[in-house]
């Protein structure tokens, strides 16, 4: 037996039950929680949707999901009869009102079963433009009052723009509680993100170095080898910088760059990640081209397959003006980073799928040492790699063996995977563990997204008068168009490489 205390009983409403999103990620992360023993003891997961299922074709289909895509596939333990008693099908039309009704009816049901009254959680697996609908009607339930036990998730994107998100957060804010709100950003329940926490706050080896003074630059790249997939409908209204800059790199920002909380309380630590983001420097329309930079990749080789360009993909249009590529040097106009940029990077069809945070000390001072060692020599380094490595690594510097006094970068690594036994848990499962306790930690706030939207608004503003006039202008299997070596070559700095060993 587990020796960890579950969340209380719980009763889990997905909305786009019969979808993706629930076949891939979250019934594969609750059943690992229930193999884990962090499911409540007792608990319903009811999937709503318009297709036709009965509760066993319906279980059957999420087994797949769970064989295809979980952590586990093969290694089940046999629990998959017990657990799937949990899972039921409800078919409704969410665009009725009057369907809602079943879903007040099976609150109750449960709650005469469970002997209490649950948590009842309503989970947004669907198409942006269906959430509100959804809220709307949920919010005359009894059951969305209750401010304790009531919860709605909503999946990023959240709003399309700064006056979208206000609307949809006001929106839900006269449906529900703030706290009964959890926007959820499946990066920041990755490991590696939730240990820069811990790497920051818990060793004092690096808190006294965590500023201006010791530290050059950071980087934060977001790369994808991967075009649009399939999903050309949804990226032709989204864009590299809407898709990944707006939420995930600003929130992996924050993490780097807050200052220390008081507490771990979910609202502590949210107010420090706003603290950053209000520190932002705004760029004004006129500076844009000085600090962002925007691409589109072409057709060419990638990997040695042909690929073709992001305009040749499904659902785009032949002169789409999209960007699938973006880069933005920031500033963090506070006393601890005051005139340290913060150097951005994420794309599709790129040379490496990896998500990595580089932070660049500055350089020693040099007139120690004779001439010889400085020829190799690096400034101190720490690369932190949230996917699809999850390590730690530090450069420093190390005499060569030898009569000589020859430098040499050297890294000293902690891999998770050598370093602990077991698959880390899936982003989804400690994301949906949060729900169910009601921890709202890793999840954003409103003022959180719109302080986001803001910083970003100005550029995409800029992009959408002044139409790219070289698109496409990177290849496949590169780090993108040229502007974007410019834009950190013209502080004097490079994109950082990685290790791939």
């Amino acid at each position: 037996m587990q020796n960890h205390k579950r969340p209380p009983a719980s009763l889990i409403f997905i909305f786009g039950g019969s979808g993706d999103l629930n076949f891939r990620k979250l019934s594969p992360a609750l059943y690992n929680l229930f193999i884990d023993e962090w499911m409540p003891e007792k608990f319903s997961i009811v999937g709503i949707g318009r297709s036709k299922y009965s509760d066993d074709d319906y279980r059957k289909h999420l087994l797949d999901g769970i064989k295809q895509f979980s952590r586990r596939k093969d290694e089940q333990n046999g629990k998959w009869k017990e657990f799937s008693k949990g899972i039921s099908y409800l078919q409704m039309d969410a665009e009725k009102d009057a369907e809602y009704k079943k879903i007040a009816s099976i609150v109750k049901k449960k709650e005469q079963e469970f002997g209490e009254h649950p948590n009842v959680i309503f989970y947004m697996a669907v198409a942006p433009q269906l959430v509100p609908d959804i809220a709307k009607k949920l919010g005359p339930l009894n059951i969305c009052s209750d401010t304790k036990c009531t919860r709605i998730v909503v999946e990023k994107p959240f709003g399309h723009d700064l006056q979208s998100a206000h609307d949809l957060n006001a929106l839900l804010a006269s449906m529900f509680d703030e706290k009964q709100i959890y926007r959820i950003d499946h990066y920041l329940g990755k490991e590696t993100v939730q240990n820069l926490l811990a790497l920051r706050f818990a060793n004092a080896l690096f808190e006294p170095i965590w500023n201006r003074n010791y530290i050059d630059h950071v980087q934060i790249t977001a790369a994808e080898t991967v075009g649009v997939e399939g999903r050309g409908g949804y990226y032709e209204t989204s864009g590299a910088l809407r898709d990944m800059v707006q939420n995930h790199i600003l929130q992996l920002m924050c993490m780097i760059a807050m200052e220390a909380p008081v507490s771990f309380d979910a609202d502590e630590i949210r107010n420090k990640k706003v603290d950053v983001l209000n520190a932002i420097r705004k760029i004004t329309h006129e500076e844009v081209h000085q600090f962002a930079v925007r691409g589109q990749y072409g057709e060419g080789w990638m990997k040695g397959e042909k690929v073709p360009g992001y305009r040749q993909e499904k659902s785009v249009s032949p002169d789409s003006n999209i960007d699938t590529f973006a880069a933005v040097k920031f500033y963090i106009d506070n006393w601890r980073w005051q005139n340290v940029p913060f150097y951005v990077r994420t794309g599709k069809r790129l040379h490496d799928k990896t998500t990595t945070i580089t932070i660049q000390f500055r350089p020693a001072p040099h007139y120690a040492f004779p001439p010889e060692a400085a020829e190799t020599w690096r400034p101190n380094k720490l690369t932190i790699s949230i996917q699809p490595e999850m390590d730690i690594r530090l450069r420093f510097q190390a005499k060569r063996p030898g009569q000589s006094m020859t430098l040499n970068p050297v890294d000293m690594k902690f891999s998770y995977k050598e370093a602990y036994n077991g698959d880390e848990p899936e982003a989804y499962e400690t994301l949906l563990l949060d729900v169910m306790e009601g921890n709202a930690t890793l999840f954003m706030r409103s003022d959180q997204v719109e302080a986001a939207w803001k910083i970003i608004m100005p550029i995409l503003e800029a992009w959408q008068t002044r139409l790219p006039i070289d698109f496409p202008n990177y290849a496949p299997d590169s780090w993108g168009p040229e502007d974007a070596e410019a834009l950190i070559a013209r502080d004097g700095n490079n994109w950082a490489t990685f290790a791939t060993q």
